[in-house]
C-alpha cells in the first residue's frame, strides 16, 4: 500500500529527498546552539573571557542563521512534495474512474469516491509533509541530543533515557488505542458527502415536499457521527500532553537535583547542567511530535487504503488483443443472452435467454413494466455491461470484439436521467461531436425539435446552461440531449424513454425527423406511452427480464396481453400516462 502511495510522487521525488537532508541541517544546527552555550557560560561567563564569548557568540549566530535555512528551504521543498503528491493522486484516481465499467461504478458510491478524491487525499498531503519533515527531525534531534547528552555526562543522561522509554510506552498504548477510533472516522465522511450531495442536487424537491427540517436533521446526524468519533478519538490522543509535561517537569527536577549536587562537588558545570536541561527538552519535544506523526499515519493508513482501492480497480471491460475498428452497420442481434448484476457474488438473474435480431435500420419499440430489465438490455448493446451468457452482436460482429471507442462512437444513448454540463448549449451539443460547426448543431436541433425554444432566449445558442441543466425545463434537456446524440452521426441510436417530458406532439414530430432524415440509423425507443412506439417496425415487449412478445402495434394487440392491456389503460378513459420508469 505505501509502496502504491509513493509511486504517486513520481516528478517530486527531488523535492522530497532534499526535505530530510534540510531538516537534518536544522536538526545539527539546533543540537549544536546548547553546546555551545554551555561554553559561553563556562569558559566566557565565569573566567570573564569576552574574546571567548564573542567569537563563541559568532558561531551560535551562524549556526542559528544556517539551522533557519534549512528549515525554511525544508518546509519550502515538502509542501512542494506533498501538493504534488496530493495532485498526483488525484489525477490517477480520477483518470481510472473514467476507465471504470458499470459494474466497476457500481462498486463505489458517487460520495465515497468524492471523499476519497477529497478528504483522504488532503489526510494522505498532511501525513507526507509532516512525515518528510517531522519523521526525520524528531529521531534525528532525539537522537542527536542523546548522543550529546550521554557525551557531556553519562550519568545524567541515564536519567533521560528511563524518561523516554516510560513515556514511549504510554505514547504506544495511547495510539493504539486512537488507531481503532480514527479508522471509523471516514466511512462517515462517505455518509455526509451523500447527504450534501443528495440535497442540493434533489433541493427543488425537497423545497416542493417541505422537507427542509427533514434533509437537516439528516445532515446534522451525520455530522454528529463525525464529531462523536473524532471527540472520542482526540479525547484519547489529547493525553498526550499532560502525560508529557508530567515526564517533562519530572525529569527538570530530577537533572537539576542529581545536577546540583554534582556541580557542588566539582563532577559538572553550570553550562554542561544548562545545555543538559536544554537537551532534555529537545529530547521529550521529539518524543512529543513523534506521537503526533504516529497519529497523522494512523489516520492517513486508512485513507491509503480507500485510495488504493480505487488506484488498483481495473475495469471489467477491456480491449481485445486484435480489436475490430469498424462498425459495419447498425444491424443489432443476442444471441441467448442473460445477465446479471454482481453476477460474481450470486447475483439474481435479470434478463434471461434474450434472442433477437434487428435489422439495420429498423425502428424497435420496447415496452414494458418497471423492473422489466429495458434500460439493461439496450446498455449492452455499446457494451456498458458485458453479457454473463451467450452474445449481442453489432454489425454482425460480437461488441466484445471491437474497439470500445469505435462501438461506442456508433451508438448514441440518450438516457433515462438527461445531463448537461455547466456551459453554452453549444459546448453541451458538441459533446456529440466535438468539431461540429454551428450549422451542424443547428441541424440536429432542428430534428430534435429544440431549435425552436432555443431561438427565443436573448444568447441563442450561446445561452449558458447551468451545472446539471437546472435553467431549462425537464422538455427542452430531454430535446437538447437528443440533439447531442444525433450530432455523433450513429449506426444506432437508443432513447431510453427520453421523450417522456415532451408533449405528444413534440414526440410526434421528433419520431417523424428521425423517418425523413436518419432513415438508415437503427433506433431502439424506450417508452411508456403506446403513441411514442406504435409506429414501429417492431415491438419489444419484455416482462421480468424475458421477451414476452415480439411484433407490429396491430399484432401486439391482437396476440399480447400485456401490450393489450397498457394500450387500454392509455386510450379508453385513462388518459395519456406521461410519467418516467426507472429501471
Amino acid at each position: 500500500m505505501v509502496r502504491r502511495i509513493l509511486a504517486e510522487v513520481k516528478e517530486y521525488t527531488l523535492p522530497s529527498l532534499l526535505t530530510p537532508v534540510c531538516m537534518v541541517v536544522e536538526v545539527a544546527m539546533e543540537m549544536l546552539v546548547p553546546y555551545l552555550m554551555a561554553s559561553i557560560i563556562d569558559k566566557g561567563v565565569y573566567a570573564g573571557n569576552m574574546n571567548h564569548i564573542y567569537k563563541i557568540g559568532l558561531f551560535m549566530v551562524l549556526a542559528a542563521i544556517i539551522g533557519f535555512i534549512g528549515g525554511l528551504f525544508g518546509g519550502r521543498f515538502a509542501a512542494v512534495a506533498s501538493t504534488g503528491l496530493a495532485r498526483n493522486l488525484r489525477k490517477s484516481m480520477y483518470d481510472n474512474i473514467q476507465t471504470f465499467s458499470f459494474s466497476n461504478i457500481d462498486k463505489f458510491s458517487t460520495s465515497s469516491l468524492v471523499t476519497r478524491l477529497t478528504t483522504d487525499v488532503t489526510n494522505i498531503q498532511n501525513a507526507y509533509q509532516m512525515g518528510l519533515r517531522m519523521a526525520m527531525r524528531a529521531p534525528a534531534s532525539l537522537v542527536v541530543a542523546m548522543c550529546m547528552a550521554f557525551y557531556i555526562n553519562a550519568r545524567i543522561a541515564r536519567i533521560y533515557l528511563i524518561a523516554v522509554l516510560i513515556l514511549g510506552l504510554f505514547l504506544v498504548l495511547i495510539i493504539i488505542s486512537a488507531t481503532k477510533t480514527f479508522r471509523e472516522a471516514f466511512p462517515k465522511y462517505d455518509a455526509l458527502n451523500e447527504s450534501v450531495q443528495e440535497n442540493v442536487s434533489a433541493i427543488r424537491v425537497v423545497k416542493a415536499y417541505v422537507r427542509e427540517d427533514e434533509q437537516i436533521g439528516r445532515f446534522q446526524k451525520a455530522s454528529r457521527a463525525i464529531y462523536d468519533i473524532f471527540v472520542k478519538a482526540e479525547g484519547k490522543v489529547v493525553l498526550n500532553g499532560p502525560i508529557m509535561m508530567l515526564t517533562v517537569y519530572t525529569c527538570i527536577l530530577t537533572i537539576s537535583w542529581v545536577g546540583a549536587r554534582m556541580i557542588s562537588v566539582g563532577d559538572l558545570t553550570t553550562g554542561e547542567l544548562t545545555s543538559l536541561l536544554a537537551y532534555c527538552m529537545n529530547i521529550l519535544m521529539s518524543l512529543m511530535m513523534l506521537s503526533m506523526i504516529f497519529v497523522m499515519l494512523t489516520m492517513s493508513a486508512a485513507s491509503a487504503e480507500r485510495i488504493v482501492e480505487v488506484l488498483d480497480e481495473e475495469t471489467d471491460l477491456k480491449n481485445p488483443e486484435n480489436p475490430v475498428m469498424e462498425v459495419k452497420d447498425g444491424s443489432v442481434s443476442f444471441k441467448g443472452v442473460s445477465f446479471a448484476y454482481n453476477f460474481d457474488k450470486g447475483g439474481k438473474p435479470v434478463l434471461v435467454n434474450i434472442n433477437l435480431d434487428i435489422k439495420s435500420g429498423e425502428v424497435i419499440g420496447i415496452m414494458g413494466a418497471t423492473g422489466s430489465s429495458k434500460s439493461t438490455l439496450v446498455s449492452l448493446i455499446s457494451r456498458l455491461y458485458d453479457v454473463n451468457e451467450g452474445s449481442v452482436s453489432v454489425g454482425g460482429v460480437d461488441v466484445r470484439d471491437y474497439d470500445l471507442e469505435t462501438l461506442r462512437n456508433s451508438v448514441s444513448v440518450v438516457l433515462q436521467k438527461n445531463q448537461l454540463f455547466s456551459g453554452t448549449i453549444l459546448d453541451n451539443l458538441r459533446w456529440g461531436k466535438e468539431d461540429a460547426t454551428e450549422e451542424e448543431c443547428k441541424k440536429a436541433c432542428e430534428m430534435a425539435c429544440a431549435d425552436e425554444f432555443i431561438s427565443r432566449m436573448p444568447d441563442g445558442y450561446n445561452t449558458h446552461i447551468e451545472q446539471g441543466g437546472t435553467n431549462v425545463s425537464g422538455g427542452q434537456k430531454q430535446r437538447l440531449c437528443i440533439a447531442r446524440a444525433l450530432l455523433k452521426n450513429p449506426k444506432i441510436l437508443i432513447l431510453d424513454d427520453s421523450t417522456s417530458a415532451v408533449d405528444t406532439a413534440t414526440d410526434a414530430k421528433i419520431r417523424e425527423a428521425f423517418r425523413s432524415h436518419i432513415p438508415g440509423v437503427t433506433k431502439f425507443i424506450i417508452a411508456q406511452r403506446v403513441s411514442s412506439i406504435s409506429d414501429a417496425d417492431r415491438i419489444i415487449v419484455l416482462d421480468n427480464g424475458r421477451v414476452n412478445g415480439v411484433g407490429t402495434h396491430e399484432e401486439l394487440l391482437k396476440n399480447n396481453e400485456i401490450y393489450r392491456e397498457v394500450y387500454e389503460s392509455q386510450t379508453g378513459g385513462s388518459g395519456d400516462f406521461d410519467e418516467t420508469e426507472v429501471d
